[in-house]
């Protein structure tokens, strides 16, 4: 078996007055560097406002290791903010946490990276309840309050962890910065687990070994900071806020709703074929969907998409993940056989001139293949939230039949979709001239799909898109 590759370690340290342990944390993290899995490493030390000369002493520690990246913030900002700074400032492939005390062992690293750097995970958490190769007994109430929130917290997730609140999470870093943080304090430990479970990441736990503190010893956490956590599980349960969005897409919430990913699979499955090429696939909910195929490849022009994707279907050969811009010549030699469907549901309302796009996708596709558009369907509804995605047209019917048939397909079918969602798009984007999808009301579309889904085609009025399934000729000119 070959060994795993070794990759490039950000290890984020917050610090805040730990002036009499930092040096030894930093040498003891430099000390990992070349161990398995890890080729090189580099520490963002942000101290967040400390008084006890902290601030002197890691000015001193940058002087001397390159590898250490030091930030100051002025005010304390909480925990969480210091990671939020570390995690802008990382650029390594992995990315993990690490206190400034010495409860957290930094031997532990090669064990933390190996699922990742074997290409298993995404996320591990480091435990502090598995079997280790030691553990320092603390109070039974304090081990009892970890154990209630991370149970609370799984029944929430859906996950299984043993140690929702250890310190040590290691990440891929393209997806970590992705994920927005927003609380302060103690809460990012639930924020983050809930977001990571919202986001279907493969998540893994090793053991770890914990020299934790006891409060006479420094140790900060209280009871208050578990009620926060508990706050910020509930609110992160409800809302679902797992991406950052670059450029405000209003869409990117239906993205997130798999009640409604579902409906429109359904109706779209079908008509595919075994060989598919999936243009805008987003974070691969509908790919999911249409899996297994003899032939699948998943494309976006996000990174933070194209890294989803490869986590969650690159890894294990279920797909092929790359870029694709619509806005540019398809690159056929990278389709290998030609995909016998194009699904496409995502970009073509977004370009200035869209022929060229759809001349592309008939090129790319094989003879006898088809085309399954999704549009946004309504002139009339052009509003803020089409500025905002951005959006450049909303289709009429007649105006997608001609297109297609300009470009050599032949439309064999045009359904409206999503009649219910009109109402809430023109009152979003045309009468308050919103610019995002509020989450609560997309929370309760999303779970009232299973009606809309059964009276849809009984409502009297147009869609709020259309879904054309285009065939190419079996012979085609220059086929």
């Amino acid at each position: 078996m070959a060994p795993s590759p070794a990759l490039r370690l950000s290890v984020v340290v917050p610090v805040y007055n730990e002036r009499f342990t930092l040096a030894t944390v930093v040498e003891q993290v430099l000390r990992q560097e070349g161990k398995p899995g890890i080729a090189s490493i580099q520490m963002v030390i942000v101290d967040d406002g400390s008084t006890d000369g902290s601030r002197e002493i890691l000015a001193g520690l940058a002087a001397r290791h390159p590898q250490i990246v030091p930030v100051f913030h002025e005010r304390n900002q909480g925990k969480a903010g210091a990671i939020r700074t570390g995690i802008e400032r990382a650029d390594g492939e992995v990315i993990l946490f690490q206190d400034a005390d010495l409860e957290y062992d930094p031997n532990d690293y090669p064990r933390l990276i190996q699922p990742i750097a074997e290409g298993h995970a995404d996320v591990v958490f480091g435990s502090r309840y598995l079997g280790a190769d030691y553990r320092r007994i603390l109070p039974f109430w304090h081990s009892f309050m970890n154990w209630g929130l991370t149970s609370l917290s799984n029944m929430l997730t859906d996950l299984h962890l043993t140690d929702m609140e250890t310190c040590y999470k290691m990440f891929r870093a393209p997806i970590l910065k992705s994920i927005p943080l927003r609380s302060s304090g103690f809460g990012l430990e639930p924020e983050i687990t809930a977001k990571v479970a919202k986001r279907n990441l493969r998540i893994f736990e090793v053991p770890i070994s914990y020299r934790g503190r006891s409060y006479d010893e420094g140790k900060k956490i209280t009871w208050k900071d578990g009620c926060w956590a508990l706050f910020y599980m509930l609110k992160y349960w409800l809302i679902d806020d797992c991406y950052r969005e670059p450029h405000g897409d209003a869409l990117h919430l239906v993205r997130l709703a798999p009640r409604f990913s579902g409906w429109l699979a359904d109706l779209i499955r079908p008509f595919l074929g075994n060989r598919i090429l999936e243009i805008g696939a987003g974070i691969g909910n509908l790919t999911a969907r249409f899996l297994p195929r003899d032939s699948y490849l998943a494309t976006d022009t996000e990174d933070h998409y194209l890294a989803t994707l490869q986590s969650r279907f690159g890894q294990d050969g279920r797909a092929h993940v790359f870029r694709l811009d619509l806005a540019a010549p398809i690159d056929l030699a990278a389709l290998g056989p030609r995909p016998d469907t194009i699904v496409c549901l995502r970009g073509l309302e977004r370009l200035d001139d869209d022929r060229p796009a759809l001349a592309g996708l008939f090129e790319a596709l094989a003879p006898g293949g088809s085309l399954i558009l999704l549009v946004p369907q309504g002139p009339h509804l052009f509003g803020s939230l089409d500025e905002a995605v951005p959006h450049r047209r909303r289709y009429t019917r007649e105006e997608i039949r001609t297109k297609l048939g300009e470009t050599g397909f032949v439309l064999e079918r045009l359904d409206d979709f999503n009649r219910p969602g009109v109402f809430g798009w023109w009152l979003y984007g045309k009468v308050w001239r919103a610019t995002t999808l509020d989450r609560l009301p997309m929370k309760i579309f999303e779970h009232l799909v299973w009606l809309f889904r059964r009276i849809d085609r009984f409502l009297p009025w147009p869609g709020l898109s259309l879904i054309a399934v285009a065939r190419k000729p079996p012979t085609s000119p220059g086929t």
